[in-house]
């Protein structure tokens, strides 16, 4: 097994296999999807929308562009530490709004 990763003090390989544990059940997958304000203007969510028109594509009303994060984090980490992550590193709070997905 080659190590790639410490993790707790285990080393775990790039299959997920840990010495002293499996590494599923130290660490969840979490999303992060994070969206303009509705009452902010999306340039990049109208030029898609203008471009699907220029495409011949028709029936698309509106467009919003955002960002999806996927983290794995062990089990230390609580729902308010993620929700900090999501406020202060992925996401603009004055312009942009978050969730916070455990997804297991």
């Amino acid at each position: 097994m080659a190590v790639v990763s410490e993790l707790h003090g285990r080393h775990c390989a790039t299959d997920g296999r840990c010495l002293g544990g499996s590494y599923a059940e130290r660490v969840a997958r979490v999303v992060v999807d994070v969206m303009p304000k509705p009452e902010i203007l999306d340039p990049q969510g109208q030029a898609v929308a203008g471009a699907l028109g220029r495409l011949g594509i028709g029936g698309v009303a509106d467009v919003r562009q955002g960002k999806h994060f996927e983290l794995e984090v062990d089990d230390t980490v609580d729902d308010e530490t993620l929700h900090r992550i999501a406020g202060q590193l992925l996401a603009n709070p004055v312009i942009e709004d978050w969730t916070v997905t455990r997804a297991s």
